[in-house]
């Protein structure tokens, strides 16, 4: 390892660690509707939408309301985001005059824009109008992500309400989301990436003569406005097919620094928000702290991959780690491995290096994230709830190791808790299984595959990942824009998404009715080490149980056979 890979990790972190504490504390604040120094700014703003739209901030909804309205505003989004893509070849700021979308490949951008997956099975630069990228997808960026949030928000609530019937409005949530967070940051973002080159024009395409005498199309739009949400929301979709190791969208290792930091911020700040929230800010903590150590394992897990690199292309006589195959020569080896890391600890699909180019075991961590639920900071909101589903099942299970009746914050977890939780870990798992599986055996499914053996199973078993854990990013070696793999994909991100956010819900409906026990002497703490290390513990025993199996026929296999085993 060397020194200064190790030091620009470790610097990575105590930044985000020290922007995350106020960040958290200024989101419990807005969605306790304390004061805060922008409301002159929001507030009248805020008060005009709730008039035009109808919505009375005072009302609240129990979880099935606020799961109602949830679904109803996620599906009218899915559906202008179909028509926009059908109806292209008609709409304005289409220079390039792009033609109108197929329908099975509508339906897969549709779902995964919506979801806050970003999976693109296109090239953006050639396939999508300024008008899509804009009203569509930059859209999307922020209320998928700002549904994340509200998600959290309700569960949060649930969690410490005593004796409530309702966990919040949907529509307050949403809209103070977005317009107290995700569109402040994404604005002062935006400004800075364009500062640092991230290009932001509505040109038609650039065609150019190369020194050699050859010609060359610069594709131009509106870059800064969208890679800013597509960070901070964890959305991941890329204005250009190579993402964030293309040069109009990542110019600079200071962009490349600030696109990760991006990525993590909010996901790292909510733990806080939460324990603030809960009126305990050591809850917070000590699942910040969990996040933290498993992201930092899997970082040196993955950096050390690159590092040790392929035997094979040192035996060509090609020198440096893995030959420097798949990643950008600006960022380097750490800056490639730290970014894959990043971008699926995070539900986020950005990449700044090809992970198909990845060493096996450096494929596989990634790869291992999400099947983890995207639990280590993950998605902004997504993140947070899926870690609090493994609190429960932690303290449940320790509650059966003592005899005792497991609590969480003075709540009892009952069966309606463990079941709307065993829920929300099978859907996503069964969803990436059973689509790897009808992949890998079907003509449809195979017929895609760029490699033979392990490593074209790795590329399925990559894509269905990525979509049931709604993160977005691919193997690349996998021809995924056909009909089988944009329904099946698509529907695999439906199932990611909305089978985690329903159990969730109804797990805070259920919690917010419940009175708060007084701790007694028999009370297992939930702010130490020791329920840090059971937690860590839970969410990497019920991935590895569950997906081991697909991993050694994968990503294990291939290394095994790289070294020659």
């Amino acid at each position: 390892m060397r020194t200064m890979d190790i030091v620009q990790i470790l610097f990575y972190v105590l930044i985000l660690t020290v922007l995350a504490i106020p960040l958290g504390r200024y989101m419990a604040k807005v969605f306790s509707q304390e004061n805060t120094w922008v409301d002159p700014l929001f507030r009248p703003l805020e008060k005009l939408i709730y008039r035009l739209t109808g919505t009375d901030e005072q009302s609240e909804m129990d979880w099935k309301s606020y799961a109602g309205a949830l679904l109803i505003f996620n599906f009218c989004g899915f559906f202008v985001l179909f028509l926009l893509q059908l109806l292209q070849k008609y709409l304005p700021l289409n220079p390039q005059g792009f033609g109108a979308v197929s329908p099975d490949l509508a339906f897969n951008t549709a779902a995964s824009f919506v979801t806050n997956t970003n999976w693109q099975a296109y090239s953006g630069e050639s396939t999508m109008s300024y008008m899509v990228q804009m009203a569509g997808f930059t859209v999307q960026n922020f209320v998928s992500a700002a549904t994340g949030i509200v998600v959290v928000i309700a569960l949060t609530r649930g969690l410490a309400r005593k004796t409530a019937s309702t966990i919040g409005n949907f529509w307050v949530d949403l809209t103070r989301s977005i317009l107290w967070i995700l569109l402040p940051l994404s604005v002062i973002g935006a400004l800075v990436l364009t500062q640092q080159g991230v290009i932001q024009n509505f040109s038609s395409y650039l065609h150019l003569a190369t020194l050699d005498g050859g010609k060359q199309t610069l594709a131009m739009g509106p870059v800064a406005s969208q890679e800013a949400i597509k960070m901070f929301g964890t959305n991941g979709g890329g204005f250009f097919n190579a993402n964030s190791a293309h040069p109009f969208e990542n110019p600079t290792p200071l962009s490349n620094f600030l696109e990760m930091l991006f990525i993590l911020l909010i996901p790292a700040a909510l733990p806080f928000t939460f324990g603030h929230m809960v009126g305990n800010p050591k809850q917070g903590r000590v699942i910040f702290v969990t996040m933290l150590v498993l992201f930092l394992i899997f970082v040196g897990a993955t950096y050390s991959s690159e590092m040790y690199g392929n035997p094979n292309v040192t035996a060509l006589g090609i020198s440096g780690p893995s030959a420097m195959e798949g990643k950008e020569v600006r960022f380097g080896v750490a800056n490639s491995a730290l970014f894959a890391t990043i971008t699926t600890a995070a539900s986020c699909g950005a990449v700044n290096a090809m992970h198909d180019s990845l060493t096996p075991l450096g494929g596989m961590i990634p790869m291992l994230q999400m099947m983890l639920g995207e639990v280590v900071f993950g998605g902004v909101g997504a993140g947070l709830y899926g870690m609090l589903i493994f609190v429960i099942l932690t303290v449940f299970i320790v509650g059966l190791m003592v005899g005792r009746t497991p609590e969480y914050l003075g709540k009892k977890i009952e069966s309606w808790e463990i079941k709307m939780a065993t829920i929300a870990i099978l859907v996503p798992a069964v969803t990436i299984l059973v689509g790897s599986a009808l992949a890998s055996v079907t003509k449809a499914g195979t017929s895609s595959i760029l490699n033979p053996g392990p490593h074209g199973l790795s590329e399925i078993l990559y894509a269905f990942t990525s979509a049931g854990a709604n993160n977005g990013s691919a193997f690349a070696g996998l021809n995924a824009n056909t009909p089988f793999y944009n329904i099946a994909i698509g529907i695999a991100i439906l199932l990611g998404r909305f089978g985690i956010i329903l159990p969730v819900l109804a797990i805070a409906g259920g919690m917010v009715k419940k009175k708060a026990i007084p701790e007694g002497p028999g009370t297992f703490q939930t702010t130490g080490l020791l329920f840090g290390g059971l937690l860590a513990g839970i969410v990497i025993i019920v991935s590895a149980l569950t997906f081991f199996p697909a991993l050694a026929l994968g990503p294990i296999v291939e290394h095994l056979i790289m070294i020659g085993k």
